[in-house]
């Protein structure tokens, strides 16, 4: 019931793993091979948001994703701001504040009641704002936000659009032309059924070419095995965002984990977690426990939060009792999902009220 914070192990992923380590050892270096790995990993991450493979970059994380962004961005003129949510993963925020000793201003826009208001965006977007930093799905509660709506914001005023989309990926249907969104990243050990140390970066076609990332690597030239080091040669392609060697062994999970999750169906997953984050928020209220965030199942993600007096003692609790959740700040979260049955919900309630009274 954690996952919105980390996958449970598969059978498809550990084979993948062990397909890494069978290479490794068969072969000592196999780079035709890992390279392939990695191309296709960027081609099932491009199929999940409804990208084309040339504007998928490969990182280790979303705070490596969100770094090479900024990285890229100039704050020399008069569009300095940096509009950010309130609603952030505490990381990308730490990102874009950090942007501040190059010029940037943050402009931050508020929870109130749990969410971020649509108009508080627009309130806050400016024809001096660079960028708008806007999570998809709030870590705290599970607040779906419109996405779509926030683009438009950003783009009337000639501003560009980041999405932290690590609380959607494989658990929301995506597709970042409709959403029109700039920027889209996402990490894999949550809903897309992989492990650490991988993540994913969209960028714009339309926008490659004209950004240069200061953090870089030789992965971001144009033909690596080159090695041409007094040349910076810029891949056309988002590969002018990878960095350094990409992380094989977690890209042959993740590919193995986003193949599971694309063999299932985005849209059917989202079907059945609003059917149990409906169980989840019935059955929480009934037992007297108290939500954090919205009742309407078709604004959240699959995670439900619930109000605690400590959290991280309620996990612990819960723990040793066989059930996985997650403690964010106030909140436990419960976060099934497309394997999770109604039945797993009900105990992990139960378990929840039982540790708590």
């Amino acid at each position: 019931m954690n996952n919105c914070s980390q996958a449970p192990q598969t059978l498809a992923t550990r084979a993948a793993a062990e397909r890494y380590l069978d290479s490794w050892a068969g072969r000592g270096m196999d780079w035709d091979a890992w390279m392939e790995e990695v191309r296709l990993a960027k081609a099932a991450f491009a199929r999940l948001v409804g990208a084309s493979p040339d504007e998928i970059a490969i990182c280790s994380s979303v705070s490596e994703a969100a770094n090479l962004i900024a990285s890229a961005l100039d704050f020399g003129d008069d569009r300095r701001e940096l509009v950010v949510s309130e609603a952030e993963f505490p990381t990308v925020g730490h990102v874009w504040l950090a942007q501040r000793g190059r010029g940037a201003e943050v402009r931050w826009v508020p929870v109130q009641g749990g969410a971020v208001a649509l108009d508080d965006y627009a309130t806050a977007v400016t024809e001096r704002t660079r960028l708008v930093s806007a999570c998809h799905g709030y870590y705290q509660n599970g607040v779906v936000q419109d996405v779509a709506r926030i683009a438009n914001v950003a783009h009337e005023r000639g501003a560009l659009l980041f999405v932290d989309a690590y609380q959607t990926a494989g658990a929301v249907p995506i597709d970042v032309r409709a959403l029109d969104v700039d920027f889209l990243a996402a990490g894999n050990l949550k809903y897309l059924m992989g492990v650490p140390g991988v993540a994913f970066l969209y960028v714009r076609r339309e926008l490659i070419e004209r950004l240069e990332p200061t953090m870089t690597g030789w992965f971001g030239r144009a033909d690596p095995f080159a090695f041409r080091v007094s040349e910076l040669d810029w891949s056309p392609t988002a590969s002018r965002f990878d960095l350094g060697t990409p992380p094989i062994p977690s890209a042959y999970v993740a590919r193995a984990g986003m193949e599971l999750v694309i063999a299932v169906g985005v849209e059917r997953i989202r079907a059945w977690h609003e059917t149990l984050a409906r169980r989840l928020l019935d059955g929480g209220r009934a037992r007297g426990l108290t939500v954090h965030g919205p009742d309407d199942v078709r604004h959240k993600t699959a995670s439900t939060a619930f109000v605690v007096r400590d959290a991280h003692a309620v996990e612990v609790a819960m723990r040793a009792r066989g059930v996985l959740p997650s403690a964010r700040g106030p909140v436990i979260r419960l976060a099934p999902h497309y394997y999770s049955t109604l039945d797993d919900v009900d105990a992990a309630l139960d378990v929840l009220v039982d540790v708590i009274d």
